[in-house]
């Protein structure tokens, strides 16, 4: 009996020997290699509610504008296809946002600040118009990206922090797109 014993329990510490050599470990405190980490928000200074509505407000008509043109102007598919996704999704936030900032008297502005009008400008009279939009449209939306992201973790006003919260993603998916144009 205790011959069986033996090699028993032989066995079963080399196959948990064997079975702890085949587990792969990452050192102590690293996450494992299959998570991402998430990226840091970068820091900024506060932004007040009417700041908020005024630059988010100048992104979305450029984001728009900038889109109705490729739709003229694109010789790519591709490009135009993803112009016509920006349209119709930046209309609805930009609806969103006029909606939660009337609730404050905030109005979202009808016009680009300087710099986005001046960007426009250029996308008008660009030769290798393609080239400007993607260029163009991946700049603004890190810029959108900051701005919304910010908002939606410290915003100061309770109504407008989940409007930022709802177009976050939808920059970061459309951030995504444009890697494929």
């Amino acid at each position: 009996m205790s011959r069986m014993t033996v090699p028993k329990t032989a066995s079963v510490f080399a196959l948990l020997f064997i079975a702890g050599c085949a587990r792969e470990e990452s050192p102590r405190g690293a996450p494992p290699p299959y998570s991402r980490p998430a990226r840091p928000r970068p820091p900024g200074p506060a932004v007040s509610p009417a700041q908020y509505v005024a630059q988010a407000s100048s992104i979305e008509l450029f984001l728009i504008g900038a889109s109705e043109l490729a739709m003229q102007k694109s010789s790519r598919p591709r490009t135009r296809e993803f112009a016509a996704n920006e349209i119709t999704a930046h209309k609805g936030t930009s609806a969103q946002l006029s909606l939660e900032g009337r609730r404050l008297n905030l109005l979202p502005s009808a016009t680009l600040n300087p710099r986005h009008q001046a960007m426009l400008n250029d996308l008008e009279r660009a030769t290798d118009f393609d080239a400007l939009y993607r260029r163009d449209e991946l700049m603004v939306h890190q810029e959108a990206e900051a701005l919304h992201g910010r908002y939606a973790a410290s915003g100061s006003s309770p109504t407008l922090r989940p409007v930022a919260q709802l177009i976050l993603p939808i920059i970061q998916r459309h951030q995504r797109m444009l890697k494929y144009l």
